[in-house]
């Protein structure tokens, strides 16, 4: 545990000692709670659920940005060599930059706390739907990270490992969205491929379960699960490249 902790403050140092870091959480920080702001004074109601529609979009973006820079960076740079000369596992190796990534997301996330603030300001919110949304976020952060982590171990392409995770991010979130399932199950109702495919495959719909105030066993399980799966991948892509 000791040596993921020291890779993970490793990585984090690294992070912010780039730009990478800052400019990608707060670029997405400000346009996040711009559209909140221009929707939530338009509806004219109290609750953040305009916020909570958009960070998933900004997850896309942001965590590919953050594993372009804790792995396709590294191997381009070649840097890489240095984790191979340390008694350190693939392993905690990977699961020390995940927590890196998962630290910036944290940080992202407690910088929408001025929404949470100006509802309590003006009326008296459900803060049940506040903490189940924002556990949402995090578990659906720790996925779509995951999944970046290994697509940018895979190259040392910083531009590709970029563009691939924000495919592989809108791949889960896509394939929930209500428009592209009934457009798929439009063109063959008797097999309901739309249907299919958020079922297993749609990290937005189990996302959506939070944001509803439902914490359900499965939904959690479904997204730790594909996460470790992801890291899992991770490892056995660095193990190799080690070997």
């Amino acid at each position: 545990m000791r040596a993921i902790r020291l890779v993970a403050g490793r990585e984090l140092r690294a992070l912010f000692d780039a730009p990478v870091a800052y400019v990608a959480t707060v670029a997405s920080l400000l346009v996040v709670l711009s559209l909140f702001s221009t929707e939530f004074f338009l509806a004219a109601r109290l609750d953040l659920t305009p916020l909570f529609r958009w960070i998933p979009a900004a997850a896309a973006v942001l965590l590919p940005a953050l594993a372009m820079r804790l792995w396709a960076e590294e191997r381009r740079r070649r840097t890489f060599e240095l984790w191979v000369t340390l008694p350190l596992s693939a392993a905690e190796v990977v699961l020390g930059k995940f927590l890196a990534g998962m630290g910036i997301w944290l940080l992202f996330l407690l910088g929408t706390s001025p929404a949470v603030l100006l509802l309590y300001a003006l009326g008296d919110p459900d803060g049940g739907l506040i903490l189940s949304s924002y556990l949402g976020a995090i578990l659906l952060g720790a996925l779509l990270l995951a999944q970046a982590l290994f697509l940018s171990s895979l190259t040392r392409e910083v531009v590709v490992a970029f563009l691939t995770g924000c495919a592989g991010s809108v791949l889960f979130l896509a394939s929930g969205a209500p428009a592209l399932t009934a457009i798929l199950d439009g063109l063959t109702p008797e097999l309901a491929p739309g249907s299919l495919v958020a079922a297993h495959l749609s990290a937005l719909l189990r996302y959506d379960s939070f944001c509803a105030g439902y914490i359900g066993l499965g939904e959690s399980a479904w997204l730790l699960g594909t996460a470790a799966v992801f890291l899992a991948l991770n490892t056995w892509t660095v193990r190799n490249i080690r070997d």
